[in-house]
């Protein structure tokens, strides 16, 4: 039975229960009632709180039926509805006398007029239908009649369609405790498969002394632990699964960010692309990134052989430090041709003239993990002096920085593939010989990396810079910035009643880890929890939940709790606290008589001659070739190498004939110079049998 009804009928000379008491209503406005009281003359009570409180209603009055579950109707058969509607008509003319298509000023007809009881209605009904060649007792008609005061048109339906299933059959539960605790084991050990888990489950019996419980057939176990695992990776990778099961066990939270600066977040990691050092040596670099969570500003990106305390400090300078304008970038990359505030913004400094299309945020709290590098005493003066809060997450909970994760990311498949001496993720991804591509130095790679982030990254449509009235349209983070710097306040949506909710429009969705997703929009609710990944048990919606909407209000929806009473459960958009401005035509208006005179033809072009250049490597001039092979080449190389590295050969020289004293020294020693190597270096010749 629904839990919704209407709510009450006050008027004057009404008696009512309240605190305990039995009142007389004396009288009735708008917002306030006065009513009898023990104590004193009269009292004066707020209708709110007269209709909230635990004991009140409203005395010696017909009970009012309730709303009925009409979102329930859309997971019956057709047939099955055809048929509910033909029994209601049959059944309002018990109860009212009147068939509901009779018309206006027809009298009730023959046994359903004035003076005849439900009773007897419903025995000239059931005669009426038997005779019509529908068998019906008037027993019947009466269950019917109370079902349908007590649950509307779903109470005439057949409910075979819909009937509730246990959610693991007829697995006892001694089995299913039993390999949930399995599962949780191999939470932090190494991966196993299913056949470990369903052997472990057996080994938890035995050790239980559960010996009167018999395992379920191999097939009816493996189903029970695709439930139990759903989501999980208990068979799968090893990191995500210990980083869903230490994740939060409550609703996802979600900063109040409304300005930009207010979050920010940073992080390291190596990125996917070999660099030609100072010293000629080739190897891979380490990218240090900051990102705003309000508008999703690449703020600061750099590139260092191995990420130091005093990299992190150089992102808080970069970031709080206007990007210049480089030689050689197009005129489309400046900050006075974006939707950026360029005006207002150089009147506050000047630096700004000549700077790039990337807003200058100032940060007030900064998120990072616990990496020697965010954590280091340089790194937390230099947030001291600048006046930034400095928050670390728990240990191994990325998510708890997740922009900054998946932007790490977004630079991998958007920009290092284009790059040459690009490696891949892991060495499944790597090709052959990528250290002998015409790699790029580290600045002329750091430069390329500040061209790209206000090129492409600061005019790209971010996936979370959703408009909250139109999903379907997207903010770049320039435009977001532009935004939030008109936005100027917010007012919150008043919630609506429990009946109203059941009017709304319904939709069928899963309830997953994260909430329920409807229209680009994340709902989550910590009231949520038991109905996760589980199945609703309405058969013909194939187990999902079903979910009632206001598409004039994003801020909440409201799932029927299937397993439970059928009671609402509100739950509220991820993003109304993170996003409290309501960009719809007035912001987006707003930016659109902003239109930068930089098209977005020009902003594309720039962007595809920035890969074009970052793929062909750097230009620099060839060395003269020799007409010799690379062969050739390579084992002079090697040849010369060896022979400085070896130590010199010392050697006696030969005796002088005596009787050729004139003869002249260098004439012999060039002679000699000549029959010494050959005998040095002839393959025939044992070197320890010198004479």
């Amino acid at each position: 039975m629904s839990l919704l009804r209407r709510p009450p009928v006050l008027a004057v000379g009404h008696k009512i229960r309240f605190e305990g008491q039995v009142r007389g209503v004396l009288e009735v406005t708008a917002q306030a009632a006065v009513v009898e009281d023990a104590e004193v003359e009269h009292r004066v009570v707020a209708l709110i709180d007269l209709f909230e409180a635990a004991d009140f209603k409203v005395l010696f009055q017909p009970e009012r039926m309730p709303l009925p579950t009409v979102g329930l109707l859309e997971a019956f058969p057709p047939e099955v509805v055809k048929q509910a509607l033909w029994w209601e008509g049959h059944i309002l003319e018990v109860i009212h006398g009147l068939a509901p298509d009779a018309e206006p000023g027809s009298r009730p007809r023959l046994g359903y007029g004035p003076g005849s009881s439900v009773t007897s209605r419903q025995r000239t009904k059931a005669a009426e239908l038997t005779a019509a060649g529908h068998d019906v007792a008037a027993n019947t008609i009466g269950n019917r009649r109370r079902r349908y005061q007590e649950q509307g048109l779903v109470g005439l339906a057949d409910h075979r369609p819909v009937r509730k299933r246990t959610e693991f059959g007829s697995v006892p539960e001694p089995v299913v405790e039993a390999m949930r605790k399995a599962i949780k084991e191999g939470v932090d050990t190494s991966t196993r498969n299913g056949a470990y888990l369903i052997w472990r489950t057996g080994e938890i019996l035995r050790e239980s002394d559960d010996e009167h419980v018999e395992l379920p057939t191999e097939r009816t176990l493996y189903r029970l632990l695709a439930k139990l695992t759903k989501g999980t990776h208990a068979t799968g990778s090893a990191v995500t699964r210990r980083s869903k099961a230490h994740g939060a066990a409550a609703p996802f939270g979600e900063l109040t960010v409304s300005a930009p600066g207010e979050v920010m977040q940073m992080d390291s990691t190596p990125m996917d692309v070999l660099v030609r050092l100072d010293n000629g040596v080739v190897g891979k670099v380490e990218l240090t990134g900051m990102i705003d969570v309000g508008t999703r500003t690449l703020s600061a990106a750099v590139l260092r052989p191995t990420t130091k305390s005093v990299d992190a400090s150089l992102l808080l300078a970069r970031t709080v430090t206007p990007e210049l304008m480089r030689p050689g970038w197009v005129d489309a990359l400046k900050m006075s041709r974006s939707v950026l505030p360029h005006r207002r913004l150089l009147s506050l400094d000047e630096r700004l003239e000549h700077a790039a299309a990337k807003p200058v945020i100032v940060p007030e709290t900064i998120v990072c993990d616990h990496g020697k590098v965010f954590i280091s005493r340089n790194f937390r003066s230099s947030c001291r002096f600048l006046e930034i809060d400095f928050q670390p997450t728990w240990k191994g909970s990325p998510f708890q920085k997740g922009h900054i994760e998946k932007m790490l990311g977004s630079v991998a498949t958007m920009f290092a593939q284009f790059l040459t001496g690009y490696t891949g993720r892991n060495t499944d991804h790597r090709g052959r010989h990528p250290e002998r591509e015409n790699l790029w130095s580290l600045p002329e790679l750091q430069d390329l990396l500040d061209e790209w982030v206000v090129a492409k990254w600061q005019n790209r449509p971010h996936e979370g810079l959703r408009d909250p009235d139109h999903p379907g349209r997207l903010f770049t983070p320039n435009q977001k910035y532009a935004a939030l710097v008109e936005a100027c306040g917010y007012v919150p949506v008043a919630l609506s009643g429990q009946d109203y909710v059941e009017l709304l429009p319904a939709a069928w969705r899963a309830v997953n880890p994260y909430g329920v997703r409807i229209n680009n929009r994340t709902y989550d609710s910590s009231e949520l929890g038991p109905m996760r990944l589980r199945d609703s048990g309405v058969t013909a919606k194939r187990g999902l939940w079903e979910v009632h909407r206001d598409p004039y209000d994003v801020s909440y929806v409201w799932v029927r709790d299937h397993r439970g009473d059928g009671s609402w459960v509100q739950a509220t958009w991820k993003y109304l606290k993170r996003a409290p401005f309501p960009f719809g035509d007035l912001a987006w208006d707003h930016v659109r008589h902003q239109l930068p005179k930089a098209t977005e033809e020009e902003l594309a072009q720039a962007v595809a001659d920035l890969l074009t250049r970052a793929h062909a490597g750097p230009d620099r001039p060839a060395a003269k070739r020799e007409p010799r092979s690379a062969k050739a080449a390579k084992a002079e190389r090697q040849v010369a190498a060896r022979t400085k590295a070896a130590p010199p050969t010392i050697s006696s020289p030969p005796p002088k004939p005596p009787q050729e004293p004139e003869v002249e020294a260098p004439v012999e020693e060039d002679d000699l110079a000549e029959v010494i190597p050959l005998g040095l270096f002839d393959p025939l010749e044992d070197p320890w049998r010198r004479p």
